[in-house]
């Protein structure tokens, strides 16, 4: 597969990434619905071989079991380490299981500690603050602590995923010292293009896209009146918002070239062809989904009329 330089690290990783959301499993909800770990660490062992070599997970995925598997996966892995990257900054071991954000001294030390635990790593490639309240982390001296966290030799750069392009924008002109930024990016929702991505160029700050497929409905794999289980993050979805989107992702349907690209590649393919993109992050359960992510990386890209006629199905 061919990679990318992320940013001014000096890593180079693998243009499609494997999203470690999904395996967290629905113990605790905020999931994508039921999980098999045997299953899961097939996945895993599957983007390992195929040569993915950036994963993204977070501590709260599965409160800890997301990253437990990867940990536990690459201990098994006798090839080249793959690049890391994990995330914290939310509380996930309130007695009544409620998250809370904890951008304390204490809170990001601890969720590091952890996370290097479960990962059975001595130093995380890439430690982020998930989607912080970005204007406010001077007052918990936030950049500090991960300074620290840096000299110690437990985190080798430092990132945060943001929970709205305008956050990254943010970041990147008041010069705060972050590698790498992660943000939602896709099809449906293309706002990191305005301004985000052509600064970050610009700084040599890698730019990790998640959400590429728009929590699956750009598959094509829901219908309109399509319902998830509890605890899946799409139950919690209005009604009218998840027919609109399906019905938009049938919209585009046309991406779809017969033998050649399918509707997730299709999509995937859209942000791989930004070229302010290091890595497209996208979640696989299955060893079969890792194996149609990772081959957006070799099919068509899309096309000048294909990006009009997606022009035209917006403005509709």
């Amino acid at each position: 597969m061919n990679t990318r330089p992320l940013g001014r690290t000096g890593l180079t990783v693998s243009e499609v990434g494997f999203g470690g959301w999904a395996i967290g499993g629905d113990a605790f909800g905020n999931s994508y619905g039921p999980t098999d770990d045997d299953v899961s660490k097939a996945a895993l062992r599957c983007a390992l071989e195929l040569g993915v070599t950036l994963f993204d997970t977070a501590d709260v995925y599965g409160h800890g079991h997301s990253e437990a598997l990867l940990g536990e996966v690459l201990q098994g892995w006798e090839g080249p380490p793959p690049v890391v990257v994990t995330k914290g900054g939310v509380n996930f071991y309130r007695r009544d299981g409620t998250l809370e954000p904890d951008w304390t001294p204490y809170g990001l030390a601890h969720a590091v500690q952890q996370s290097l635990a479960r990962l059975r790593r001595e130093t995380l490639d890439v430690w982020m603050l998930m989607n912080p309240p970005v204007e406010e982390l001077d007052r918990w001296r936030v950049w500090e602590t991960l300074d620290a966290l840096r000299r110690a030799g437990k985190v080798r750069y430092i990132g945060v995923s943001v929970a709205e392009p305008r956050d990254g924008v943010w970041l990147l002109k008041h010069h705060l010292p972050v590698d790498v930024l992660e943000v939602a990016y896709s099809l449906f929702y293309q706002g990191a293009t305005t301004e985000l991505l052509p600064l970050a160029r610009r700084r040599k700050v890698g730019i990790l896209a998640r959400e590429p497929l728009a929590n699956g409905f750009l598959t094509g794999k829901y219908a309109a009146d399509a319902r998830f289980s509890e605890g899946d993050i799409r139950a919690a979805l209005p009604p009218e918002y998840a027919a609109a989107m399906a019905e938009m992702a049938g919209k585009l349907s046309f991406l779809t070239l017969e033998e050649e690209r399918t509707r997730t590649q299709a999509a995937l393919r859209f942000v791989l062809d930004d070229p302010g993109v290091s890595s497209v992050i996208v979640g696989a359960k299955t060893p079969a989904q890792v194996e149609e992510n990772v081959a957006a990386a070799s099919v068509p890209p899309i096309d000048d009329q294909e990006r009009e006629l997606i022009q035209r199905v917006f403005a509709e």
